[in-house]
């Protein structure tokens, strides 16, 4: 039971921690990479809760769901960030 306790009070702490990033960084512009991260860290955790939750590890499958999604979604961004640059004509 305490294990379930730390891991639910992490887990909510992780994406506070997360949406105040995406939030932030709104505040100056929002990119590609910043909101692929977000929207990857939201989708992971959500499909992470949901296989976690088969396994009776919903913390834990929310936590490397969020970090999984953010990175591929961080990833993917900059790579759409990259490409409208070079469209522009910048280098990045």
């Amino acid at each position: 039971m305490m294990k379930k306790t730390i891991t639910t009070i992490l887990t909510v702490v992780s994406m506070l921690t997360f949406s105040n990033c995406a939030q932030q960084a709104g505040i100056y512009g929002q990119n590609n990479t910043t909101r692929g991260a977000a929207t990857g860290a939201a989708v992971g955790a959500l499909a992470g809760g949901v296989i976690g939750n088969q396994s009776d590890s919903t913390g834990e499958g929310i936590l490397l769901g969020a970090a999984l999604g953010g990175l591929t979604g961080g990833v993917i961004g900059n790579q759409q960030d990259k490409a409208q640059a070079a469209a522009a004509g910048y280098s990045r």
